[in-house]
């Protein structure tokens, strides 16, 4: 899992394998949630974004508009030219732990796997810090931090406390997913979940 953390695997992935792929959860289980705490008109950034569908069902959910980076210069070629039609989104290549955007500049930020591979390379710890002090720093005061995540509360919160920070956490679970051999969703497996950690700036 170490490759996880490295840049290269990603390009060598995404150009192996281009067509669309989410990790852990698709937006359909994590609808009611995200509606939840973040308003549809909100600005988003979703960080490592890779080749997920979920900026493309958020947008055909009402959301937007919604910014989407990635280190990956192949997925975001990519992802592109695929939403070329659509005006409510844009990609830019970044990395997430020094992003080339403004302080207090989205309302919302939804992380799904991009922490988690962070926590799977070399020097994770420093680099999981510098990834989430950005995302403090790009969120608006009030604004909201999503992470999806396959690590327990045991593994993660101690990344979440940081004083700098300034989070009030709740938590969620969703089922982990089933998936077909071609793809399909065909059930949840209620003996095993992922994470939802939902990080409020401002208001520990």
């Amino acid at each position: 899992m170490a490759q996880y953390g490295q840049p290269q695997y990603w390009e060598e992935r995404y150009t192996k394998d281009p067509e669309p792929f989410d990790w852990y959860q698709r937006y359909e289980q994590l609808r009611d949630i995200l509606r939840s705490v973040v308003p549809v008109t909100s600005s988003i950034l979703v960080p490592g974004c890779g080749n997920s569908r979920l900026t493309e069902d958020m947008l055909a959910d009402g959301f937007g508009p919604i910014s989407n980076v990635d280190i990956s210069k192949v997925a975001i070629d990519t992802m592109s030219a695929r939403h070329k039609d659509k005006a409510n989104c844009s990609w830019q290549v970044m990395n997430v732990m020094q992003m080339n955007l403004q302080d207090a500049s989205f309302d919302a930020v939804i992380d799904k796997g991009t922490l988690d591979s962070l926590l799977c390379g070399d020097s994770s710890t420093t680099n999981s810090a510098r990834y989430l002090k950005e995302v403090a720093r790009v969120l608006k005061p009030g604004g909201v931090f999503v992470a999806v995540s396959y690590g327990t509360p045991e593994n993660r919160l101690q990344y979440f406390e940081g004083e700098e920070y300034n989070w009030r956490l709740t938590m969620k679970t969703v089922p982990k997913p089933i998936i077909s051999a071609t793809g399909q969703l065909d059930a949840a497996d209620p003996t095993q979940n992922h994470f939802v950690y939902i990080l409020l700036k401002g208001q520990r």
